[in-house]
């Protein structure tokens, strides 16, 4: 049987409740018109756990003892990972050249700066960011925390090796892959003097005691996750990332992502280079 041409159908109920499903586990939403996505990627797992039905498969993730293993295990096949180094060009220009040297004013205080890259893929934003950080000069002598994470363990993975393909390093700006990137076997290693200021972990966004042992961040960019969501859990997450961020620290989306209809917890400013939402303590906010 072929993955691609899958001859167990994936019947309307089950669909319904394989959706509910993981959209309870992880917020990751599937309308109606994502019928066949989804039983085309869940296929292989139906085979591979010897099921012989979309039926069977249901039972086994709600009840299975290894029902969590193979929530993981799929996240891998509905998740885009798709990425590469300085991504969204503009809205790091906002990061280096403005956020940045206000951070290093406002943190200045006890010298830490922590910065959290949700749904950090196979680690170029987090790589990034650290970069940025080690070319501004602001922060020496500081603790300076990048924590990466993601849902899919395969990614993190690869995140962890951090050895890279060209592709990875198409916007990247001259100077950068010389000083940060050594040759090596199948690609370009990231530095020991990068990879010393970045942590890579897996996090589901809907685990809130994992949340909460991330502790409080200065910066959270999570660009590009929050359009795979139904409304519900959009504001989940976002009051999530307003919770762990400091006072006046900045929430950093992707460019055809908003708050619009989600929260007003967040005052949106209107930088040089981008807009970036930003946590001040107001009294009446909602979510």
């Amino acid at each position: 049987m072929s993955f691609f041409e899958p001859s167990l159908p994936l019947a309307e109920e089950e669909f319904r409740l394989i959706r509910d499903l993981i959209h309870q586990h992880c917020g990751l939403y599937f309308d109606s018109d994502s019928k066949y996505l989804l039983e085309k990627r869940l296929f292989q797992r139906v085979n591979l756990r010897n099921l012989s039905d979309f039926r069977e498969y249901y039972q086994f993730l709600k009840y299975d003892r290894k029902k969590d293993e193979e929530l993981s295990d799929i996240m891998d096949l509905l998740t885009t990972n798709e990425t590469y180094f300085f991504r969204e060009s503009f809205q790091l220009k906002a990061f280096t050249d403005e956020i940045l040297p206000e951070l290093a004013q406002t943190r200045k205080g006890d010298r830490t700066l922590r910065i959290w890259s949700a749904g950090c893929s196979t680690g170029e934003e987090p790589y990034t960011i650290a970069m940025l950080i080690l070319e501004s000069d602001l922060f020496k002598g500081w603790r300076v925390e990048v924590v990466g994470t993601d849902i899919s363990q395969r990614v993190v993975q690869q995140a962890r090796k951090g050895v890279y393909g060209k592709s990875a390093f198409r916007c990247t700006p001259d100077g950068y892959q010389s000083r940060f990137f050594t040759e090596t076997e199948g690609g370009m290693r990231i530095s020991d003097e990068v990879r010393s200021l970045v942590t890579i972990s897996h996090l589901n966004l809907f685990d809130e005691h994992r949340l909460a042992l991330l502790g409080k961040m200065d910066l959270i960019f999570c660009r590009n996750v929050i359009i795979y969501f139904d409304l519900a859990a959009k504001k989940r997450v976002i009051e999530r990332f307003y919770q762990a961020l400091r006072p006046g620290g900045y929430l950093l989306l992707g460019h055809s992502e908003s708050l619009m209809n989600i929260s007003t917890a967040f005052a949106l400013r209107h930088l040089k280079n981008d807009m970036v939402y930003q946590k001040v303590a107001l009294p009446g906010v909602t979510f």
